[in-house]
């Protein structure tokens, strides 16, 4: 298995990297849509969030008001923090899981783990990755995706990525930059190089985990 670290700030076109690798055969597992799983309605982490933040948070149906929640957590570092003592632990665990699965399911498996907080999966010996790719867009760039795709004002967009790791932490991590500050189709010939790059690394690690056997069966003969 060959496991791929994917990261980027807030509207940098990480998702659209991550889409481009799984449509080429890679297995994509993604952070976000764990998180949301670990606080789904009848889970330890929804009824602790509850507990420490209030039910003013559940919406009538029982889910979690993310709204409300992202008020909160994208304007308060401490509030954040406290969030994150429920929630990682236990996105932490799922994604061991599901990057096990893929490796179990195919050896020779690409797993893309798309991660917001990659330094922090590193930091906490989460997985440990063969190659790190950070997408990358200037600020102002998407500071302005923010404003005219997700409908929010400067300062909230200003406020998420000041809630999130500087772009100079992100590089400082990277193996591979892909630029999304050009057009799509830049972007995408980026990603299919990308993807040659990983088939040829990913096959060159089987071959040589296959000759180590070989080797040992042969000593063991």
């Amino acid at each position: 298995m060959y496991l791929i670290g994917l990261t980027g700030g807030i509207a940098s076109g990480k998702s659209t990297v991550a889409k481009r690798l799984t449509s080429h055969g890679a297995v994509g597992v993604d952070a976000d849509q764990l998180a949301r799983e670990v606080v789904a309605p009848g889970t330890p982490a929804l009824a602790a969030i509850a507990a420490e933040f209030g039910n003013d948070l559940l919406l009538p149906d029982g889910s979690l008001n993310r709204a409300a929640l992202g008020t909160i957590i994208f304007t308060d570092s401490v509030q954040r923090e406290r969030l994150n003592a429920i929630t990682h632990p236990a996105v932490r665990r799922l994604t061991r899981d599901r990057v096990a699965e893929a490796g179990a399911a195919d050896p020779h498996a690409i797993v893309v783990y798309d991660v917001p907080l990659l330094a922090e999966a590193i930091a906490g010996g989460l997985v440990t990755f063969d190659l790190i790719v950070v997408v990358h867009a200037d600020a102002s760039t998407r500071i302005q995706r923010m404003i005219e795709l997700r409908g929010l004002t400067e300062s909230e967009a200003t406020s998420r990525i000041g809630a999130q790791a500087s772009d100079a932490e992100r590089l400082a991590l990277a193996d591979v930059v892909i630029d999304n500050t050009g057009t799509v189709e830049e972007t995408l010939a980026q990603v299919d190089a990308l993807w040659e790059r990983v088939r040829v690394a990913e096959a060159g690690t089987a071959e040589a985990i296959a000759g180590i056997r070989s080797a040992n069966s042969a000593h063991e003969g």
